[in-house]
């Protein structure tokens, strides 16, 4: 098997494309201003799968850091509303393109971040006669890569007449939110995904064929088993380091796949953490030289795909008794399948039709079914959740690339608000 590659991505020879870090690093040392901040807005492009990012120097430290009433509250919404209308919730959006601007601000709190907007006809959600999308901040983070007082902050993304724009999922997602917040739903999101080398190769994997089949790789160790493990735990800590609620992570079925996990967390903001989980996880790989593919069936044939399985929760399943509520959700989700299927990936199904074959530890996209540790279900009760009789249910549908928004506003409106 081809050695794999090191920090340059092909063996310790540069591509092209990277550059130097050691030289970077000098610059990166440089110590700014105590009353300087830099702010990297993320949002979501016109795809509703890729992320961007730009930057901007703010002369405060924003507030309400680390996992804690990151959204902006509600007492402070109106100095928002004023500015882009009666939305008051703002959707974030993030990629792998990068500007810098400087913006003399004297704000002093979250909600007081600066609206911002970008050119919308580079990112595949305006027209260049009418360009500019407006940019709401909505969560905040601490930065892993700049490190100090900087920070990382999701936003919304608004049309030049202050509705959401097409990919902004989140607003819609919010409203339902709120509307089933009596029920307390919790979400943990599974998130699977695979390395590629530049040129877009399975990382790690033989470049004229094929690695041993599927069975040793799943949490497995060792160099001809485990392939990327630095980018994993780098991931990782730049998850832990800003506070998303990363709750785990291991390697997956077919080698260069692995998965963390996002939550439990109650309401939107396992949303919220998994968009930024995936922008540090790009921007991690980056620093590798590596890419990180969404794609649900990257590679055809006797591979596993990749999903975004998606575990929920109310407090009446988790009370005693609770599998009852549990067994009348999963019938309310076997009567809605082709919706759900619509909205559980960008293209309205198209992905999933790669992955839900009823292989590989799927079920059919056509057929409905549910069942206690089955994994070749459309969702599963784990078995521990049975014998409780309480617990929880996991959806296995969502795709790798799905839009956590929209998988969960869709499983809040057919499960507890009966739509």
């Amino acid at each position: 098997m081809q050695a794999r590659m090191s920090s340059y991505g092909t063996g310790g020879q540069m591509t092209g494309t990277e550059t130097n870090k050691l030289v970077a690093h000098r610059f990166m040392k440089l110590p700014i201003p105590e009353n300087k901040v830099q702010a990297t807005y993320v949002w979501i492009d016109g795809t509703g799968e890729n992320l961007r990012s730009k930057t901007q120097t703010l002369n405060f430290v924003p507030k309400n850091v680390g996992g804690k009433d990151r959204e902006i509250p509600n007492t402070c919404r109106h100095s928002i509303s004023e500015m882009v209308g009666d939305t008051k919730e703002l959707m974030v959006i993030v990629i792998l393109i990068t500007q810098t601007s400087i913006c003399q601000a004297t704000l002093r709190h979250l909600a007081e971040l600066p609206i911002w907007n970008y050119d919308g006809s580079s990112t595949f959600q305006a027209e260049g006669s009418n360009s500019d999308v407006y940019l709401n901040p909505c969560a905040i983070y601490k930065d892993p890569f700049r490190l100090g007082n900087n920070r990382l902050v999701l936003c919304e993304t608004f049309k030049y007449n202050k509705e959401p724009t097409a990919t902004n999922h989140r607003f819609s997602c919010k409203q339902a939110m709120d509307a089933a917040k009596e029920f307390e739903p919790h979400f943990g999101i599974e998130q699977e995904y695979t390395l590629l080398a530049p040129d877009m190769h399975p990382f790690g994997w033989p470049k004229n064929g094929f690695p041993g089949p599927q069975g040793p790789y799943y949490c497995g160790i060792g160099a001809d088993k485990s392939y990327g493990r630095d980018i994993v735990e780098s991931h990782y800590r730049a998850c832990l380091y800003c506070g998303v609620k990363i709750g785990g992570t291991n390697a997956e079925v077919m080698p260069a796949q692995w998965e963390y996990q996002i939550g439990v967390c109650e309401g939107i903001t396992v949303a919220d953490d998994l968009w930024m989980s995936r922008y540090l996880l790009h921007r991690v790989a980056e620093e590798f030289g590596v890419i990180v593919s969404l794609d649900p069936k990257p590679v055809r044939g006797d591979w596993n795909g990749a999903g975004a399985h998606c575990n929920m929760s109310t407090k009446q399943m988790m009370e005693e008794g609770g599998i009852t509520v549990i067994e009348s959700a999963i019938e309310k989700l076997s009567k809605c399948h082709m919706k759900h299927i619509r909205a559980y990936d960008p293209h309205q199904g198209k992905d999933n039709e790669r992955r839900l074959t009823g292989r590989h530890e799927t079920s059919s996209i056509t057929e409905f079914s549910s069942g206690v540790a089955n994994r070749g279900c459309s969702v599963r009760i784990p078995r521990q959740v049975a014998e409780a009789k309480k617990g929880y249910l996991e959806d296995r549908r969502p795709a790798s690339n799905c839009d956590p928004y929209a998988v969960t506003e869709v499983m809040i409106r057919t499960i507890c608000l009966d739509e």
